[in-house]
């Protein structure tokens, strides 16, 4: 029964899809012919402007290379552990006929950034080595990076990293803590920003 359980699993952990593209919501985030909504499993586009939120910057360039890469085209969905996210959107790993990685490619111009978030961790590695060569070439959003003082906190359990001085920042556990000196460092490590400090802003916004 176990072994039988354990076969399961697996299976459903590299099953495919193939479908249609109707939309491009935004550099993340597709809509597909059957109208299901498809979040990149890895990744984080900086956001257009919604919801009365200012558009952030490199926003409506990942979701215009998106829709160069993906629009009206068929595409394979690659699934890894977990199928949806809180948000009720299928999470998966987009490929076209021709071999093209989607969310590799959306790292690999500057336009994304690695998202770690278990247990969907399958190309997590592919996509870290990426992201460390768009950083090395300067690509897109990493011609420059808004750097708080003091540092940041990362947490090794989430991934995740804050500004030292942030709340969030501060709960991190001693356990679970390390230092970076710089945003740039964290990123290189394979650490994602926290959005609800400074350190999500990747970029600040032109005033």
């Amino acid at each position: 029964m176990l072994f039988l359980t354990f076969v399961v699993i697996v299976r459903s952990s590299v099953a495919q899809d193939e479908v249609k593209v109707r939309w491009v919501i935004d550099g993340d985030t597709i809509i597909l012919a059957d109208g299901r909504h498809v979040r990149y499993i890895g990744i984080n586009t900086p956001e257009i402007e919604h919801e009365h939120k200012k558009a952030e910057p490199y926003g409506y360039q990942a979701k215009k290379y998106n829709e160069k890469l993906v629009f009206s085209k068929t595409v394979r969905l690659q699934f890894d552990k977990e199928r949806h996210d809180h948000f009720g959107r299928l999470l998966a790993y987009v490929f076209l006929p021709d071999g093209t990685f989607i969310n590799k490619a959306m790292i690999a111009q500057g336009y994304a950034y690695l998202l770690p978030q278990k247990p969907n961790i399958m190309y997590a590695k592919i996509l870290l080595q990426t992201q460390r060569e768009a950083m090395s070439a300067k690509k897109g959003m990493w011609r420059e990076i808004a750097e708080e003082e003091g540092g940041y906190s990362g947490n090794r359990r989430t991934k995740r990293f804050h500004a030292t001085a942030c709340p969030f920042g501060e709960k991190i556990s001693l356990t679970n803590r390390v230092s970076f000196k710089s945003k740039r460092d964290a990123f290189w490590a394979g650490f994602a920003p926290g959005k609800r400090c400074l350190a999500g802003k990747i970029i600040r916004n032109q005033k």
